[in-house]
Order: structure tokens, then C-alpha cells, then sequence
């Protein structure tokens, strides 16, 4: 609970206070915003745990900071419990129509709100459980945002990247430093994501080294190409000095013999709705492994993709592309 944040956005000062007081006893630890467009500010900055949002603020009111978080995928899984002087339903049900999973009406009980905060934050860790080590959305997340795209008949772009000689880097210079390269490459694909594709971006860990990325498709390879361009310059932070110089590191296999892995690299598997016909998402992902298993030969980072368009004939798998 100790490196559990709390941010609590609220115009009032004596509220904060009272809050404040209240979730450092228990063991949170606070931040405070004192209006809704600092709320949304630390919201995107800090990545709380949790927001304990006041409906009735100046300037920017509780709903439409509940409605921008939801609007951005690196906000959009931040639970929000909602404080209101207004006890009518129909200000109850705007609050949970744009996002809020809880809603409390003042003047509040505080033993009730500390009880709502913890299942509200049980609940997110379940719901974040899948991908403990970088909070993006896991497998059950990923495959439901795009079985809904496919549902809504929306055209939009996958891809799927993998790390290449990860599990040299790994196990050379140990699990932290692993876990160091996966959280790297999940924070510049979550910043790329953001800055190219705004709203209608979303970035998932399938686990390990595996990682989604869907948008639309006319920003797809610009975001591969960033994404590429990034991860090789971080990629070559995370080795020591004479490693990096050498461009390779020496691993002892599980025969005992000695084998050079070159530096990491990325292989990311392209796949666009607008160009292959595609109906479920088992079909999805198939053409993806496909592509991945053709990139993962071709040295260095790459991006691979299907040419075949929707109007062109249904024979052949179509030309994959470097």
C-alpha cells in the first residue's frame, strides 16, 4: 500500500486537508490538484493509482477531467472516484457515463470513502494484474479493444512488437536490467502512441517482451518508423560501456558453449485492416505471427507488412515487405 498514490483533486482546501489526513493514515501516499486542469496535468505526469475527483471545480469541473482522462490511453485506466455536493441521479449518472467508477455525495463518511478506495483500488489491480511490471493493459484488455474495433466494422492498424536477443541481454546482465529494457520500451511506445495517435491509439503488454500497439492506419508506419528510431538509440543506454562498444555480447548457452548475440533490435509485424480483409481476431493475430516469424530473419530492427489490399484477390498471402 505504501507505493500506492492517491491523487486527490479538489478546489477546496479544508477537503484536501480532511482527505489528505485520512489516506496518509492509511498508508497512501497523496498528491493534490486544486483545480481540474492540474488534476488532469498530474494525472498525465504522475500516473496515480487512484483520483479522488470533485465534481464542482472553476474553470474545468470533474466531468470533463473524468472525460479527457478517458480520452488518452496513458490515462484511460486510471480508476476515478467522484465527490459531489449534488445528490440527483442525473448528475450521479453524467459523472459514470464519462468514466467514474465510484460516486460519493457530500458531506461524506470517511470511514466509507477509505472502504471505496480500497475495493477501487483491488479492483484496478485486478483489472492491471496481467502486466504487473509495465500497468499497460494485458491479454484479456488487448483482445477485447480489438475485438470491439472489429465489431464496430473500425479500419485500424496492429502492430506487434517484439524485442530481438532479448533473452541474450537478460540473461547476460540479469532480470533487473531486463525488466530495465521492458519498461523502456513500454514507456517510448506509450509516448509515441500518444504524440502520433492521440485518442485513438492503444498500447498493450502481451508479456515478456511482446507488446501491441493498434491505431489508424495512416499513421501506422510512422509510428513503427519512431518507435524503431527510438528504441535503437535507448536500446544502446541499457548496455555497459565495453559491451556497447563491441556491438555484442558473449552468453553461455545451455550446452555450456559460448554464443555472440548482437545488441538488441526490434522486429515489429504490421497488420492494417484497410489493406487485408480481416473478420476475428484469430485471424488477426495469425497474420501478424506470420509476419513477426519473416522479421525476426532479417538482421537489425525492421518493420514488416501485408501489401495485399482489401480489393485485390482473396489468393495468395500477398507480398510481405522490410
Amino acid at each position: 500500500m505504501a507505493n500506492q498514490r492517491i491523487l486527490i483533486a479538489d478546489d477546496e482546501a479544508d477537503i484536501r486537508l480532511v482527505l489528505r489526513m485520512r489516506l496518509e493514515q492509511d498508508g497512501y501516499a497523496v498528491l493534490e490538484a486544486r483545480d481540474g486542469a492540474e488534476a488532469v496535468r498530474l494525472a498525465q505526469s504522475e500516473m496515480p493509482d487512484l483520483i479522488v475527483l470533485d465534481v464542482m471545480m472553476p474553470e474545468m469541473d470533474g466531468v470533463e477531467v473524468c472525460n479527457r482522462l478517458r480520452a488518452s490511453f496513458t490515462t484511460r485506466g486510471i480508476p476515478v472516484i467522484m465527490l459531489t455536493a449534488k445528490a440527483g441521479n442525473d448528475d450521479r449518472m453524467s459523472g459514470l457515463r464519462k468514466g467514474a467508477n465510484d460516486y460519493i455525495t457530500k458531506p461524506f463518511d470517511l470511514g466509507e470513502l477509505a472502504q471505496r478506495v480500497r475495493n477501487t483500488l483491488d479492483w484496478s489491480r485486478q483489472q492491471r494484474s496481467a502486466s504487473p511490471l509495465t500497468g499497460l493493459p494485458g491479454n484479456h484488455s488487448i483482445n477485447d479493444e480489438i475485438r470491439r474495433r472489429l465489431a464496430a466494422s473500425e479500419e485500424f492498424a496492429l502492430l506487434q512488437i517484439d524485442i530481438d536477443h532479448f533473452k541474450a541481454f537478460n540473461d547476460y546482465y540479469g532480470y533487473g536490467r531486463g525488466d530495465e529494457a521492458i519498461q523502456t520500451l513500454a514507456r517510448l511506445l506509450s509516448d509515441t502512441v500518444a504524440r502520433a495517435a492521440g485518442e485513438h491509439g492503444f498500447v498493450g503488454h502481451i508479456g515478456g517482451d511482446d507488446f501491441v500497439v493498434l491505431c489508424s492506419p495512416d499513421s501506422a508506419e510512422t509510428i513503427g518508423e519512431e518507435i524503431i528510431e527510438a528504441f535503437n538509440s535507448a536500446a544502446l543506454d541499457l548496455y555497459d560501456e565495453e559491451d556497447r562498444s563491441r556491438g555484442h555480447v558473449d552468453v553461455l548457452n545451455r550446452r555450456h558453449v559460448v554464443e555472440r548475440f548482437p545488441l538488441m533490435s526490434l522486429t515489429i509485424a504490421l497488420v492494417s485492416t484497410d489493406r487485408v480483409p480481416v473478420t476475428h481476431l484469430a485471424q488477426l493475430i495469425d497474420i501478424a505471427q506470420e509476419l513477426k516469424a519473416h522479421g525476426k530473419g532479417i538482421p537489425g530492427s525492421v518493420m514488416v507488412g501485408e501489401r495485399r489490399r482489401r480489393q485485390d484477390p482473396p489468393s495468395g498471402q500477398g507480398q510481405k515487405v522490410a
